[in-house]
């Protein structure tokens, strides 16, 4: 069924959203390194259970729900969702390189 709602616009949309997750549990864990803490209030309580398991735990959250996206033939949402986390990952950057200037 997967197969079916993949061409190779979905792999490609699924292929930005799954490096833009790993950029962000990347540099999350640098911010973490740093004494940033986690913005997002639902993220902040799975951290909880260690940086890298809450991480990784709202990772695979996401990743569900973009497969239910997929399965659901609603690409146009995990494109916007890949905008949502290109500038997470560019406001992870942010902060990161503030601490480091400071």
């Amino acid at each position: 069924m997967i197969a079916e709602a993949m061409n190779r616009s979905g792999r490609q949309l699924i292929e930005v959203f799954l490096y833009l997750q790993i950029l962000d549990i990347l540099t999350t864990l640098i911010g973490f390194s740093l004494g940033n803490s986690e913005a997002s209030p639902f993220v902040r309580l799975m951290v909880r259970w260690g940086p890298l398991n809450g991480l990784l735990a709202s990772k695979i959250l996401a990743v569900s729900l973009a497969t239910a996206c997929l399965l659901l033939r609603r690409r146009k949402l995990i494109h916007w969702i890949n905008y949502w986390y290109a500038a997470v990952v560019a406001w992870n950057l942010y902060t990161t390189l503030r601490v480091l200037n400071a």
